[in-house]
């Protein structure tokens, strides 16, 4: 698959510090504030419902029979704008937040546990707690040196665990190599695994009928765009690219529970290019820089486009470009919608934490 990583701006950067921004934002009708669950049974049945007007304004431009269009039908592709979806749902738990805070006196709380001073680290931190200000959340934070011991951190989260304040704990990702990341997820209890990459929430989610405390952010967040903007998702074929923990695997679970059929695409695959082309809906997030070329796509394909890539362009002040693991420019051309990088993805991830956050706390203290 590196094979292909050549035209469309593939050259990676040395630059890591990955700035999330957006730029032709896009109307979405308004919706109530209905947390997405997860259900195997048809969408009529979902808790999460489309405002009138997205229902209305995609129900033909997200139908089974334009799925199939013809390249010249869909000639750019509509942007699922995931920074607008983002605040509107920031904007519904706010007001969740407030009505918690006036009726039971109860304040949802996240804590959040890095270690090390990794650049983009330290920014998806920063992020996540001016985020958590906007909506009312208490947000905690722990920052420790590189050279912590993994005791230090399992203290820390113990003391999280036993805190009722705290509704939600955040082990931010990577650890430093001498630390075990299994020991350290495994030590934060179900109940606050808001980031859900506990081994029962990820198990739970893996079997049918089972219902996990917590689905995993990013995934969360790309399933969250596909019901926002009336993408049918039931009896379409799905390919992911990427099968890691946090992102591959739990989206092919999400899309497999919303009767999708289903194909994973990863390294060890063969003619990955043949099994991408059969797919109404693709997540790609295997990190490559603009991996998937247009000619790999079905006309009038959905793209969720998961990869932020820092890219060389001498052009920019940064002398870096963020792209994804999608070319943006020949798949705009050929896919019915898509979403941008930055601007897509990236903003769903931290609204989905703050979500799950906000779930954790109702359901704690039995708050309907």
């Amino acid at each position: 698959m590196a094979s292909s990583l050549t035209h469309c701006y593939s050259s990676p950067s040395s630059t890591t510090t990955l700035l999330l921004r957006r730029r032709h934002p896009i109307n979405v009708g308004p919706t109530s504030l209905r947390f997405f669950t997860i259900h195997s049974s048809p969408s009529s049945s979902r808790v999460l419902s489309i405002g009138s007007y997205v229902a209305r304004y995609n129900a033909n431009f997200f139908s089974g029979a334009y799925m199939s269009a013809s390249a010249t039908e869909a000639s750019s592709a509509k942007v699922i704008d995931g920074k607008t979806v983002a605040k509107q749902i920031r904007d519904e738990i706010a007001v969740e937040v407030s009505r918690m805070r006036e009726a039971a006196g109860v304040i949802p709380g996240l804590a959040v546990i890095l270690v090390g001073d990794r650049k983009d680290s330290a920014t998806y931190v920063r992020n996540k707690k001016k985020a958590c200000e906007t909506v009312g959340i208490n947000s905690l934070e722990v920052n420790l040196p590189e050279d912590s011991t993994e005791e230090e951190v399992l203290n820390h989260i113990a003391g999280y665990n036993d805190d009722p304040s705290v509704h939600g704990i955040l082990v931010q990702l990577p650890l430093p190599s001498h630390m075990n990341e299994q020991n350290v997820l495994n030590a934060v209890r179900i109940e606050k695994d808001v980031d859900g990459f506990h081994p029962l929430n990820i198990g739970r989610l893996a079997m049918r009928g089972r219902e996990p405390l917590f689905v995993p952010c990013t995934p969360k967040g790309c399933i969250e765009l596909l019901h926002r903007y009336g993408v049918s998702i039931k009896g379409k074929r799905a390919v992911v690219i990427g099968r890691s923990n946090i992102v591959g695997m739990p989206a092919a679970l999400l899309l497999q529970r919303e009767d999708a059929t289903v194909s994973i695409v990863h390294s060890r695959t063969t003619n990955p290019e043949e099994i991408i082309r059969q797919a109404d809906i693709i997540i790609a997030a295997v990190g490559q820089p603009n991996m998937v070329k247009g000619s790999w796509i079905k006309p009038g394909a959905v793209i969720i486009d998961v990869g932020i890539n820092p890219v060389d362009d001498p052009s920019s002040s940064r002398g870096y470009k963020l792209v994804g693991d999608v070319c943006y420019e020949e798949a705009v051309k050929v896919a019915s919608a898509i979403t941008p990088v930055p601007g897509g993805v990236g903003p769903m991830t931290i609204a989905m934490l703050l979500q799950n956050t906000l779930i954790s706390a109702k359901r704690i203290h039995s708050f309907e």
